[in-house]
């Protein structure tokens, strides 16, 4: 029955031979499941260490006219490779067509979305694109940062004239609510193609201080056509099922609770999953009482009708912002004798909910304990919150005073007096109004930047192996009254990036991790710290303690875990490993069995998307978008064996 259920997953996945025999990677998580498996051999622990930069493409954005150019940030476009062709897209939504042994450009397809200007917030970028056949057709599509969704012919490199306009939808329209600001949300994430829907997601920003934000009501439009064919609206309606969570009328007026990552699918069952974030406001929450369903869920519809199968809502009326920021990975297992369909959501919260994908239901239970009410002036939480039973959390979850560093007595006497300055407790421990009871704020871990963010984690179809690499990042959280005027909300969030004893980190490490999880059993296989962190710290440097996990900051990489046949490949930051003044990253490979270290790459630039790996002409290749800062446009770096 594995064996039946491993040969479904791989027909699901429907990799396209290219011209060398091998699979395409024709989505940006390599496949609907989000796996970011490769299934290639040729760099392998014996010859990683003579990987060199075979071929770098400078991003088109450096030439679109400087006065139509706006800020956005870090290049994180992952390519997709489709029979022989490597495609990408620039921060400012071009699309290109590559070749892939030498970069050389094929086409090039400007949108011009830049003539919309830039929105309301900074920095923003387009993190990929979609590719979709029906087995005659091909296209790509891509949702800008414009507001248009694009179809495009993989051939020409032109947009096709029978969808929407000239190739064209706007999505200004179509949301069902007229009253916010347009200016506040826009496209980074690629929408995703399952049969002939194009389903579009939104990112819209979190911290506007007036409640004007659009509704992050989820979009479909027909792949042929564009007509739009259905929306799914993450914040119920009158008449719709849980339309009562969002109390005193707050489905009217709130904002956000939209899908900014990416989504997965079941191509097969015809079913697409969203990961979807926090309401406005992202951390009080006293104008939307209730629970707030779909807030913070994982909902599974049916692509061709919008129709909604199941749920899970991981937080119910969030105030941490732990909102889902990665796809979610599906994956045919075998528990306990018993094959499933199962689809496993890691999220910021430091869990992993497993479910049945077909029905929704736990393959282990998740049960809703109580938690602690808040004493902020108007906010009511939910009395309870739901803790997975299994697999055990793979970061850091809440902090109890045993949490605090103790390298030294010193330094652990110093952790207590800061620690003493806030409130701390499990998770889900309330944030309060800055001040109260003389305490500075509440230290929430994971963060709202740690746990498994953007992009999450990634699979061994194989072997059903789940790799999640995280960050703890325990964040200062407290409300203040904005100055008047300027905010519609009585209170907003102030972060107190806290740091513990002479600029070390408050709590014991390790600060950044990678965990492997059997789904088949739900057991930790191993878990390793990713990176050197601060071992050469003076107040510790004695201790020889070995590698403690990166310290999550500005120059730390998100760019997440590609899986090839026997490898992990990653990077980190020379900054933070090297010396503070480096500017580039190292590109990383582990034995996936094992977690252990198998050779490192310094490269000259700074690595920000996630990697991804094809097989062109016997050759194997791994490529990694990075730069984009301080008016960088960023590159597309590609690596190979001499």
């Amino acid at each position: 029955m594995a064996a039946l259920g491993l040969c479904f997953l791989l027909a699901a996945c429907r990799p396209v031979p290219d011209g060398g025999g091998v699979a395409n990677w024709p989505h940006h998580g390599a496949d609907h499941s989000a796996s970011k498996y490769a299934p290639h051999g040729q760099i392998d622990r014996g010859n990683f260490a003579e990987l060199e930069v075979a071929w770098t493409w400078a991003s088109a954005d450096s030439r679109i006219d400087e006065a139509m150019r706006y800020f956005t940030g870090d290049y994180r476009a992952t390519p997709v490779f489709v029979d022989g062709v490597l495609y990408t897209a620039t921060n400012h939504s071009q699309v290109v067509a590559l070749d892939p042994a030498s970069g050389e450009e094929l086409w090039l397809f400007d949108p011009e979305s830049y003539r919309a200007g830039p929105p309301n917030f900074s920095p923003v970028q387009t993190r990929g694109i979609e590719y979709w056949t029906d087995g005659e057709i091909e296209r790509i599509f891509i949702a800008t940062l414009g507001k248009q969704l694009v179809s495009i012919d993989i051939e020409t490199g032109q947009p096709d004239p029978n969808f929407g306009d000239d190739g064209f939808v706007d999505l200004r329209g179509d949301l069902g609510r007229l009253e916010f600001e347009m200016n506040n949300i826009t496209h980074g994430a690629p929408p995703i193609a399952v049969g002939s829907s194009v389903i579009v997601g939104s990112k819209i920003f979190d911290y506007i201080m007036t409640d004007r934000s659009p509704p992050g009501h989820v979009r479909a439009y027909d792949a042929y056509t564009g007509e739009f064919k259905w929306r799914f609206n993450t914040i119920p309606q009158p008449g719709e099922p849980y339309n009562e969570t969002w109390e005193n009328g707050s489905w009217a007026t709130t904002g956000n609770t939209n899908v900014w990552s990416f989504m997965a699918a079941d191509d097969e069952a015809g079913i697409v999953y969203l990961p979807v974030s926090t309401p406005t406001n992202d951390y009080w929450g006293g104008m939307r009482h209730g629970e707030n369903v779909y807030a913070e869920s994982l909902v599974a519809l049916n692509a061709e009708t919008g129709e909604r199968i199941w749920h899970f809502q991981t937080v119910h009326h969030g105030i941490w912002d732990y909102d889902i920021a990665s796809a979610p990975n599906l994956v045919d297992i075998v528990v306990d004798g018993r094959p499933i369909k199962a689809v496993a959501q890691v999220s910021k919260t430091g869990f992993t909910y497993v479910f049945d994908r077909l029905t929704g239901e736990p393959v282990w239970p998740i049960e809703e304990r109580p938690v602690p009410p808040s004493e902020v002036p108007g906010e009511r939480l939910h009395p309870t919150q739901p803790i997975p039973t299994w697999p055990l959390p793979f970061e850091q979850i809440g902090i109890t005073e045993d949490d605090l560093i103790d390298f030294t007595p010193e330094l652990r006497a110093e952790a207590e007096q800061i620690a003493s300055e806030y409130v701390i407790g499990p998770i889900f421990t309330p944030t309060i109004v800055a001040g109260q009871d003389g305490k500075r704020a509440t230290i929430v871990a994971p963060g709202a930047g740690g746990g498994a963010n953007f992009p999450g984690a990634s699979l061994d179809p194989e072997t059903g192996v789940l790799y999640i690499p995280s960050v703890t990042r325990p964040t200062g959280m407290s409300l203040i009254e904005p100055p008047p005027g300027a905010s519609d909300w009585p209170y907003v969030i102030r972060y107190d990036r806290t740091t513990g004893p002479q600029g070390l980190p408050l709590l014991k490490p390790p600060y950044r991790r990678i965990t492997a999880i059997d789904l088949n059993t739900g057991e930790h296989v191993w878990q390793i710290p990713f990176g050197k962190g601060p071992t050469d710290h003076p107040a510790i440097a004695h201790l020889n303690l070995g590698p403690l996990g990166s310290v999550f900051n500005d120059v730390v990489a998100e760019g997440g875990v590609l899986i090839t046949e026997s490898l992990l490949i990653s990077y980190l930051a020379q900054k933070n490993e090297i010396d503070p003044e480096a500017t580039g990253s190292i590109l990383v490979a582990h034995d996936k069995q094992t977690g252990e270290l198998l050779g490192e790459i310094m490269v000259d630039q700074r690595l920000h998307g996630t990697p991804m790996s094809y097989q062109h002409e016997g050759r194997q290749y791994i490529a990694v978008a990075g730069g984009g800062r301080d008016g960088d446009s960023g590159e597309l770096v590609v690596f190979a064996l001499p």
